[in-house]
């Protein structure tokens, strides 16, 4: 039996059109800064990407009458739009079975650690408030007969928290939320690049006052590189997260984020040594992840080597076939890499086996119109000879048909269809994949409301470091949305962006215009291309899902080094459109240096593994097995659980970057609420915490 989906239904969740922007608004005056011709917008709040979390903001604000624009370097090009997996899935409390309890839901978001526990109950307890306003807004997720949110298991979640509308969850997501910002009549500025954060004041003072940015619509004779100016009290920073940190990363091309601009702008950034790494297609086609159903169908994994010749490679590392073909289907549900699951014949092995077939030269691809091969001298695959887990998973599924591409074209279509779009075929042809960079869980430090280390600067997304080590699939969704909705509403009850900024700033703009100019020099060595290879090939080859002390260590010597040269030579554009991605690529290095001096002192001190990383170590008590023997080369440290409980902090001050460490915030599981007691701080607005930060 197959699933018979009518065409225009998959053509409606794989072909996502987006909605066209308005003409963009003129801008309020022009200002003479460093001898350029510079044009000034005002607003009340400016929100800094496109994004599903950008867009949640700004139309929060907009609803509440806030006066607020949006920045964007390419609308619906960031990673929101351009990203997801087999079906990308939107974490939120299960309401389909028996409803959920937030405080358990809480303490699995935070199980990993080095997670504030209390943003970890603000995610559960606001998830399914922006499950609701979401399908208000036409996000069309699945429902059973009842009215209950169908739902599945996803990584890290072992109660079944995960929905989807497919593999354009995400995008879906964007396409609603950009129409009622459109609906609402939120200023779009396209084909901007905020490039500095402006700030006044001094130490605790300090305070947002806008940003300049790069536009190539306000390019002209007397402003070539098209500098403006955007002048705010508040700044969200949306704009994602570092995607091109790494040379192996599934992020869509041209996805930097905002961890160079905010430290530049002194802000403090948390956990920048916790990301995720897992299968995907490589960025040099069609970038995506291969979780789920696309690995859940258990398709035929080998590598090629420079002669053309097939290595059936999984089977040096697994025991039996059944273990093999069980551990692909568990990188379903357990995509991201972690450790510890190499140990145990686990399903991370996979991840491992994958990582030294690509470093040896071999190209890995998987073939779903193979069952895996079997290991020499076992059995051949066969569904009835499957781990307990796998079986159930399947039977229930109705997934027993005898090849990988009909499993998956029984489970997921939507799998299948996507790829074609872009001129793959599954069904007739081998698809080559890796092991690839796929989100940053650390960023800028925030607290319950959003609110960063720089009065009236907030960041929401990616770009705000709340995830702590490890994540449930898809709890970035919902944490974008849940302080999207947080910020705005902090910011509405301040009351400081209910008007456009109408301060005077040209002092502080035209600062901020010179020190731009001053970093691109026409006779500097570097330019973007140069950097970026240096950056990636280090990041990936050093600090990788993989890595030991020393490798960082050198990594990070040569990081401050780039960075100094760049510093004294600058930064070549070679002509004025290449301006922005100049000035993006010389705070990726500073992003770069900032996460491998996090990752040194956290391996200096003895930290171990744990979410992304194998930090490998001789004397490490943790020695991952493959059939033949321990892979001795990949001993390494098991994790510190009190490292669990903080973490590390990196701000730049001057030229140095300063790391220290600080404890979780904690939450009060036993407290309760009681209705006439607390509802006067609703009232009067004291739940916000306006004098506090």
């Amino acid at each position: 039996m197959s699933i018979d989906v009518a065409q225009h239904i998959l053509d409606a969740l794989t072909d996502v059109d987006m909605p066209r922007l308005k003409p963009e608004r003129a801008p309020f005056e022009a200002a003479n800064l460093a001898g350029i011709a510079v044009p000034v917008y005002r607003a009340g709040c400016v929100v800094v990407g496109s994004g599903a979390a950008g867009l949640r903001a700004a139309v929060e604000l907009k609803r509440r009458g806030d006066d607020v624009m949006i920045l964007s370097q390419s609308a619906w090009g960031g990673t929101s739009a351009c990203s997801g997996s087999d079906k990308q899935t939107l974490h939120t409390a299960n309401t389909a079975d028996q409803g959920d309890n937030y405080k358990a839901m809480a303490r699995a978001i935070r199980a990993g650690g080095a997670m504030d526990e209390d943003t970890a109950y603000v995610e559960a307890v606001g998830s399914g408030r922006m499950m609701a306003s979401l399908q208000y807004l036409g996000l069309p997720l699945p429902q059973d007969p009842l009215g209950g949110t169908l739902r599945y298991q996803t990584d890290h979640d072992e109660v079944g928290r995960a929905t989807s509308c497919g593999p354009r969850t995400s995008r879906l997501m964007v396409k609603v939320l950009a129409e009622e910002a459109i609906r609402l009549d939120v200023p779009f500025y396209n084909h901007t690049t905020a490039v500095q954060i402006l700030t006044e004041g001094a130490q605790e003072a300090r305070r947002v006052v806008g940003v300049v940015a790069i536009r190539a619509h306000d390019r002209t004779e007397a402003n070539p590189l098209g500098i403006a100016v955007f002048a705010s009290d508040v700044v969200v920073l949306a704009a994602g997260g570092p995607g091109e940190l790494y040379r192996d990363s599934v992020y869509p091309n041209g996805c930097f984020g905002s961890l160079g601009i905010a430290l530049e702008a002194g802000l403090e950034l948390v956990n920048l040594t916790e990301s995720q790494f897992g299968i995907g297609t490589r960025r040099e086609g069609f970038p995506w992840n291969l979780s789920g159903t696309y690995v859940q169908a258990m398709p035929h994994i080998y590598s090629v080597d420079a002669e053309g010749r097939e290595h059936h490679f999984l089977a040096n590392y697994y025991r039996s076939t059944q273990e093999l073909a069980s551990n692909v289907f568990r990188k379903g549900y357990q995509w991201p890499f972690h450790s510890t699951r190499m140990l145990d014949f686990g399903s991370s092995l996979v991840d491992l086996a994958i990582y030294r077939e690509t470093t040896a030269g071999r190209r890995v691809f998987m073939d779903f119109s193979r069952n895996p091969l079997p290991v020499t001298g076992d059995l051949p695959f066969d569904l009835g000879r499957l781990d307990d887990d796998v079986m159930a998973y399947l039977n229930n599924a109705g997934a027993g048909q005898t090849l990988p591409i009909d499993r998956l074209r029984h489970m997921n279509p939507l799998a299948i269809e996507l790829y074609r779009r872009y001129k793959i075929d599954i069904a007739t042809a081998p698809l080559e994949f890796a092991v690839n960079n796929q989100h940053m869980n650390g960023g800028i430090r925030v607290d319950t409301w959003g609110r960063s280390s720089l009065t009236g600067c907030y960041a929401v997304g990616e770009a705000a470091g709340t995830h702590g080590v490890t994540r449930p699939g898809g709890a970035a969704l919902n944490a974008g949305q849940v302080f999207g909705t947080r910020a705005a509403e902090h910011i509405s009850a301040s009351g400081r962006a209910r008007t456009a900024a109408a301060g005077g700033i040209a002092e502080i703009a035209e600062a901020g215009v010179r020190g731009i100019l001053s970093v691109l020099k026409d006779d500097s060595p570097f330019n973007a291309k140069s950097v970026r290879e240096d950056v990636q090939a280090r990041m990936s080859d050093k600090a990788g899902l993989i890595c030991d002390g020393e490798n960082v260590r050198e990594a990070l010597s040569a990081a401050r080094s780039l960075n100094a040269d760049i510093r004294r030579s600058g930064i070549t554009c070679g002509r004025a459109a290449e301006a922005a991605r100049a000035l993006q690529w010389r705070h990726m290095a500073l992003a770069s240096e900032a996460v491998l001096s996090a990752l040194d002192i956290y391996i200096s001190k003895g930290g171990g593994s744990r979410g992304a990383r194998a930090i490998c170590d001789r004397a490490g008590m943790a020695l991952p097995m493959g059939r033949d023997g321990p892979l001795e080369e990949f001993r390494f440290r098991e994790e510190s659980v009190s490292d669990r409980q903080q973490q590390i902090v990196v701000r730049l001050n001057g030229e140095t970057l300063e790391i220290s460490t600080r404890p979780n915030r904690t939450f009060d599981e036993t407290s309760r609420s009681f209705f006439e007691r607390d509802w006067p701080a609703w009232l009067t607005g004291r739940i916000y915490d306006l004098g506090g930060r």
